[in-house]
């Protein structure tokens, strides 16, 4: 979908991009970095919107310097700005960018009634997008993003100035974008765990140089330290540290889940040698009367990867 060698773009007090040098597939491929990383920079390049200073770059196989218009007819573009005009409503604009991608009249309010349903805009998509929240000005972003039918969608920041609530919405309606329509994503943003929760590919950049770029769940393997959570019972009324205290009499060390896992207080990790471990924890809780709620592999979080990388 994506392919760059070498990309650099420079400016006259700061290099944007520095030898960049990327190969992205299809699906939802997660662009990471902060604020100045040289995300957007990227993006309108890969767009022909912005010459590179050096390099050379492809979308959907087109040379980015040569055939800007023809990427553009076949990639949709929602910028992190806003730039909305505030006094017509959503199904006018969108129509308006439908029939500027090329289609029809007829074709244009018909794909824009669609993808104004599919981002979750049904009434509020006659009245003037002035007075909308910000996550129904993100919406109307993404719908005319989508409205042409494009190959590829490339959104900067798209849950940016969103409530939590907000911010699961719209990560919903991009990993649909994918998943039901078969169009491929790639996605900035500078929050983690986003990306992890959406993307099938990671890209991170740092200072316009590329840091890593893996699959998602290269990210986030398996590590053999065990995540275990059990019940109370009358017993033992406080269940975990019941099995903590039989583990360490077993020479087994433990030590607590830590805020980075659902049931935080309520989880030991240790490492597991062998299908032994198992074997022990699983006699460990029957013998204390506790119930076993889980026992699994933990995984990584994107986040702790880079901070030991950090380290």
């Amino acid at each position: 979908m994506i392919l760059t060698e070498s990309l650099s773009k420079r400016f006259p007090r700061v290099t944007a991009l520095d030898r960049l040098t990327l190969d992205i597939g299809s699906g939802v491929t997660g662009l990471v970095g902060a604020n100045g990383a040289g995300k957007s920079t990227l993006i309108k390049i890969l767009l022909g919107l912005s010459p590179a200073s050096e390099g050379r770059a492809e979308v959907l196989g087109m040379d980015v310097r040569a055939e800007g218009p023809a990427i553009r007819a076949r990639v949709g573009y929602m910028p992190e700005h806003d730039c909305l005009p505030p006094d017509v409503s959503a199904t006018e604009f969108v129509v308006h960018m439908a029939r500027m991608s090329g289609l029809p009249s007829a074709a244009a309010r018909e794909r824009t009634a669609d993808t104004l349903r599919h981002v979750g805009l049904y009434e509020e998509r006659y009245r003037p997008i002035g007075g909308y929240s910000t996550g129904m000005k993100q919406r109307v972003k993404l719908a005319q993003a989508l409205v042409h039918d494009p190959d590829l969608v490339l959104l900067d920041e798209p849950t940016n100035g969103l409530d939590p609530a907000g911010r699961d919405d719209m990560l919903g309606l991009i990993r649909r974008i994918h998943t039901d329509f078969g169009i491929s994503v790639l996605v900035t943003s500078h929050l983690l765990g986003e990306l992890e929760r959406t993307c099938d590919h990671v890209v991170v950049i740092d200072g316009g140089s590329l840091l890593q770029s893996s699959s998602t769940t290269d990210f986030t393997r398996s590590t053999a330290v065990l995540a275990v959570e059990v019940t109370d019972s009358d017993e033992h009324p406080n269940g975990i540290e019941a099995l903590r205290k039989a583990l360490d009499a077993r020479g087994v060390r433990t030590e607590d889940g830590g805020a980075g896992l659902p049931g935080a207080g309520r989880i030991l990790l240790l490492t597991a040698d062998g299908d032994d471990t198992y074997d022990l924890v699983r006699d460990t809780v029957a013998g204390l009367g506790l119930g076993l709620v889980r026992m699994e592999q933990r995984r990584h979080h994107i986040s702790e990867v880079f901070r030991h990388d950090d380290r």
